[in-house]
This record gives C-alpha cells, structure tokens and sequence, in this order.
C-alpha cells in the first residue's frame, strides 16, 4: 500500500509537474497528501500468512538455486582455466 501511494504521488503528482523550487515542490506534496487523506481507506490484507510463508519459502528456494548454479559455472571455469583453456 505504501508502494502504491508513492508511486501515484510520483506519477499523478511530480512528474506532471513543473517546479520553480524546493517549497513548490514540498506545497505540492503537501496538498496531493491532503487530497489523499479526504477519503481514507483502511488496508485490508488478502493474503493469509501461510500463503505469506509460502512465498517466503519459494524466493528462498530460488535464491538458494541460483547461488548454487553460480558455484557450479565458477566451478567449471576454475576447472577449465587449470587445463589450460580459456
């Protein structure tokens, strides 16, 4: 949720705009985050933790993979580069 707040006051708010200094740059940040808190709208979450951990778990996986393909490939070129290839 936050992400996406300061993505739209990028996007909607900074760069459509054209500032002649820092204080009009700070007003009009200040006034998008007034516009934005007129309607709050509270976070909900979607996503159960054991579907949270699940993520978690895979990325881990996937970060454990690739450094295991890296030690692999260094591997072999250390290997290559001792019969004298290169």
């Amino acid at each position: 949720m936050v992400e996406r707040f300061f993505r739209n006051l990028t996007v909607n708010t900074i760069r459509e705009g054209a500032f002649q200094n820092v204080k009009d740059l700070i007003r009009t940040i200040e006034s998008h985050i007034t516009h934005h808190n007129k309607n709050p709208k509270p976070f909900i979450w979607t996503a159960t933790a054991t579907d949270i951990l699940e993520k978690v778990k895979r990325g881990r996986e996937n970060i454990l993979n690739m450094q295991s393909d890296c030690r692999a490939t260094l591997a072999q070129q250390d290997y290559f580069v001792a019969a004298g290839f290169k």
